[in-house]
């Protein structure tokens, strides 16, 4: 079992910042060893990737945020972090925290993020 946390949601003007914290949990869960990411759904839209990190750090990201959001991770915490520069109106959406072990996927409750002047 797993259970992942975000916090750090809220309202910011556009170019504004925010930093997201997803913390996980769970018994059996090797958060070291887990690939973390950190999904977004828009109203009407689909669910997307916006970024990944995987245990050996590589980085990944959606093309609309690169070189504006930045993954990061901290294992002793159990914790990753998605820090959002820059932020503009379509970046306006709920952050879901996700990561899959043992094939089961499993995900957080979603942190609502705002950018609106």
């Amino acid at each position: 079992q797993v259970q992942l946390v975000e916090s750090g949601g809220g309202l910011v003007q556009p170019g504004g910042s925010l930093r997201l914290s997803c913390l996980a949990s769970g018994t059996i869960f090797l958060f070291s060893i887990s690939t973390m990411e950190w999904y977004r759904q828009a109203p009407g839209k689909q669910r997307e990737l916006v970024a990944g990190i995987t245990s050996g750090t590589t980085t990944n990201y959606a093309d609309s945020v690169k070189g504006r959001f930045t993954i990061s991770r901290d294992n002793d915490k159990k914790v990753v972090y998605l820090q959002m520069n820059s932020l503009k109106p379509e970046d306006t959406a709920v952050y879901y925290c996700h990561t899959r072990r043992g094939g089961l996927d499993y995900w957080g409750q979603g942190t609502q993020v705002v950018v609106s002047s």
